[in-house]
C-alpha cells in the first residue's frame, strides 16, 4: 500500500496512498485487495481536498485492516497514519495529532525506531505540531528526525532535506529566524551539490527560504 504524498506546504504529509495496480474484476469483500483499493480511494479524496470524506473512508478501512490483518501489520500501520493526517486536514487537529503520535509509537515498536517508515511518520508528526501551533514540540521533534536521517541516510538525501526544511520552518515559526536561515542556507548548498538543478526538493528548499525572507537565488 505505501506511498508518501506531499502536503500544500511542500513537506511530508502523513498520507500513505496505494500505488498498487488494481487488476480486472471487483475485489473480494473483506480481502487485502479490497482494503488496498479503499485506501487508494481515500488517498485520492485526500489529495483532491476532500479531507472529511477521506477520513471517514480511512477509518472504515482501518477497521477492516485491524480485523483481517491485525494491529501491527504494515498495511494497518499505513492506514492508521493516513487517518491521523486526514483528521488533521479536516480541522480536527488534536484528534489528528493524537492518532499520528499513536502511529509513531506503533511503528517504532513494530518496525524499529530508525526504520524509514517510522521516521516518515515522526516527521509528519513534527509538521502536525507546527501546523497546530505547538512550535516548541515541532522544533524538538524535527531536530530529532533530522539528526536520525542525517545519520542513516546522509545530509543530502531527499528525506533528510525534507526534515531539514521542516526544522527550519519550525524554527521560523518559533521566532528563531537566524537559526532557520542558517539551516536552510546549508541545506540548499548540500542540495545544489547532490541534486539536479530543478529537482523538486531543491526547488522546495529555495521556495521555503524565500518564504522566510532569505534573498531569492539568481537563475
Amino acid at each position: 500500500m505505501p506511498f508518501w504524498s506531499r502536503d500544500a506546504d511542500g513537506e511530508s504529509a502523513a498520507v500513505d496512498g496505494s500505488r498498487s495496480q488494481v487488476r480486472g474484476g471487483a475485489p473480494e469483500r473483506g480481502s487485502i485487495h479490497e482494503l488496498a483499493v479503499r485506501n487508494a480511494r481515500a488517498a485520492a479524496l485526500f489529495v483532491a481536498g476532500n479531507a472529511r470524506e477521506a477520513a471517514d473512508l480511512f477509518e472504515d478501512t482501518l477497521r477492516g485492516c485491524r480485523a483481517l490483518l491485525g494491529r501491527d501489520h504494515h498495511a494497518t500501520l499505513t492506514v492508521a497514519g493516513n487517518l491521523g493526517a486526514a483528521r488533521m486536514s479536516a480541522g480536527r487537529r488534536r484528534d489528528g495529532i493524537g492518532l499520528i503520535a499513536e502511529n509513531v509509537a506503533d511503528r517504532s515498536r513494530v518496525l524499529g525506531d530508525e526504520d524509514p517508515r517510522t521516521l516518515t511518520a515522526r516527521d509528519a508528526l513534527a509538521v502536525a505540531y507546527r501546523l497546530a501551533g505547538d512550535v516548541d514540540d515541532a522544533v524538538e521533534l524535527s531536530g530529532q528526525v533530522t539528526a536520525q536521517r542525517r545519520r542513516t541516510l546522509g545530509p543530502a538525501h531527499p528525506d533528510t532535506l525534507t526534515s531539514r526544511m521542516g526544522l527550519a520552518r519550525a524554527q521560523a515559526a518559533a521566532g528563531d529566524l537566524e537559526a532557520a536561515t542558517a539551516l536552510l542556507g546549508a541545506a540548499v548548498q548540500d542540495a545544489e551539490q547532490a541534486l539536479p538543478a530543478r529537482h523538486p526538493h531543491l526547488t522546495a528548499l529555495v521556495e521555503c527560504a524565500e518564504a522566510i525572507g532569505m534573498t531569492r537565488r539568481e537563475g
